[in-house]
């Protein structure tokens, strides 16, 4: 009876390793690779809407989505309005797209002050897409302040990437 299993373990493990082997691709520059039926999928069958320039995806990684404040300031630096006139852009070419601007803080200071800092860094940056033709209605603005850090930290470089407005898309024009 060992025996018999012994053999059976050895045949289900060959099956394994050739049911694999007929699930690869040819190797590539990497190596083999596995189909991954699900790959690539944000929901839609077969569709990487991260490829899509009109998709929310598109415009966080190709565009930008975040631009990043001095300390204790709302006032765009001349990166920031560079990001943010590649934003109105895309924005105004995709009429069925609203966003949402979130402001944020570092952790340094009280709650109340960070806020209202995240609220004047978001209505700046809403007050510079409409000036670029983006209309007022597909645009809201709220403010974090504190509460959502990129990271907990102590130190100035840390701080920095809290500092920060950022532009959320999403389809469906705003009222």
């Amino acid at each position: 009876m060992d025996r018999l299993m012994k053999t059976f373990v050895k045949i289900a493990a060959i099956g394994a390793v050739l049911a694999m082997a007929a699930c690869s691709r040819p190797a590539g520059p990497g190596g083999p690779m596995v189909n991954d039926p699900y790959a690539g999928m944000n929901g839609a069958a077969g569709v990487n809407s991260s490829a899509l320039p009109g998709s929310a995806e598109y415009f966080k990684s190709t565009v930008g989505d975040t631009v990043l404040f001095p300390v204790d300031q709302s006032t765009l630096t001349p990166d920031a309005r560079t990001i943010l006139t590649n934003q109105a852009g895309w924005m105004n070419q995709n009429a069925g797209f609203s966003a949402v601007i979130q402001g944020h803080a570092d952790e340094q200071g009280t709650r109340e002050y960070n806020l209202a800092l995240g609220a004047r860094r978001a209505n700046s940056v809403q007050e510079y897409l409409i000036s670029q033709g983006v209309a007022a209605g597909r645009l809201r603005t709220v403010s974090y302040g504190k509460e959502r850090p990129l990271a907990i930290c102590s130190t100035e470089e840390c701080y920095a990437k809290n500092r920060r407005a950022v532009t959320v898309v999403s389809p469906g024009a705003g009222s």
